[in-house]
């Protein structure tokens, strides 16, 4: 066994411990500061693991309005981070990330329908909530995506998929900016630059626990074909004389990435750097391999994406950044670093 082997589960344990921590400061954090006490009682109250003195505006703060949140950005920042590692092992792409077949712009292309046009004027859609359009826009783009990609005997090759990728996110794009600027509507436009930035802040318990259950289980499926993932380091003749089954895991991890992008997407918008970043600096601990790469990655993304939203929302008072702005201005040096650090190497 490795030297990394060996340090991977002690990296997970002290990670989660991170995790722990973090989230009970970040509850107590905002324009209504609470001690960390406080905090520990009044979810251990909630989960009755005791009785608390704790007072009903503690209570809401941390349990109604903090706690749903802060685990909806933990999710996210899991299963953003899992995924960008699939996709890079996947296409053997550095620079592979979750967004990387079109997920988020056809998600942009929901979202904005009805944040611009309104529910009365988008047919289907408007039965629909923006996170609802945004759904049914990601896996529509993830849809024209494979058909553009597949192969004539349904092989789907990981340079086809990126370039169908990149030529549905333009589209996209394209069609986001043509419909904001018919508007004229200022404050349409404001609330779709909001959405595109990321954000967590609408989320409640219903939601929260969703992308948790979405996160949680993506980690599972994704950590249980670690094996399998390991094979393609080598290439596809390699992995199908391993016995990989080379097609079918290609299209099973490819869309299954792509459902859990999608509906992370669709609740919490586009927030950059987190997949691409994220596993780059876990392979520096774990090295390549998934069983070890997967859940450690899994957890520094809910670190870095509970705090990057605790900033978020505390750094300017009375005002709140949208966090695909605190990850990018987070993300941006680090990976100029590891991209120096890299050549440096060689």
């Amino acid at each position: 066994m490795s030297s990394r082997a060996l340090v991977a589960p002690g990296a997970a344990a002290v990670t989660a411990l991170v995790l722990l921590v973090s989230v009970a400061v970040a509850l107590g954090l905002g324009a209504v500061s609470i001690p960390v006490s406080d905090v520990v009682a009044v979810v251990a109250r909630r989960l009755n693991l005791g009785t608390y003195d704790v007072s009903p505006l503690d209570d809401q703060i941390v349990w109604q309005l903090r706690l749903p949140r802060v685990l909806g950005a933990a999710a996210v920042g899991a299963g953003l981070s899992v995924c960008g590692a699939v996709l890079q092992s996947l296409t053997r792409n550095d620079l592979a990330d979750p967004y990387l077949l079109g997920i988020s712009s056809g998600a942009a292309v929901g979202a904005v329908t009805v944040i611009v046009l309104g529910t009365s004027a988008v047919g289907v859609l408007g039965v629909a909530s923006v996170t609802g359009a945004g759904l049914l826009g990601a896996l529509g783009a993830l849809a024209v995506v494979l058909l553009l990609a597949a192969g004539p005997r349904g092989e789907l090759s990981p340079a086809r998929t990126v370039l169908a990728g990149v030529l549905v996110a333009q589209a996209c794009g394209a069609y986001v900016a043509a419909l904001i600027l018919m508007s004229g509507d200022s404050d349409a436009a404001r609330r779709v630059l909001t959405w595109t930035l990321g954000s967590v802040a609408g989320l409640r318990w219903d939601s929260a626990l969703l992308l948790v259950v979405v996160a949680v289980l993506g980690t599972v499926a994704f950590t249980a074909l670690a094996g399998q993932l390991d094979a393609f380091a080598f290439g596809d003749v390699s992995a199908r004389s391993l016995g990989v089954h080379v097609d079918r895991l290609r299209w099973l991890l490819m869309v299954g990435t792509a459902l859990v992008t999608a509906s992370l997407v669709a609740y919490a918008g586009t927030i950059g750097f987190v997949g691409l970043v994220v596993p780059h600096l876990v392979r520096a601990v774990t090295g390549a391999l998934h069983r070890a790469l997967l859940p450690l990655s899994a957890l520094v993304g809910a670190v870095l994406l509970v705090w990057a939203d605790t900033l978020a929302r505390t750094v300017v008072d009375g005002q709140e950044i949208p966090v695909g702005v605190v990850t990018a201005m987070v993300g941006t040096p680090f990976f100029a670093w590891l991209l120096r650090r890299r050549r440096e190497a060689r």
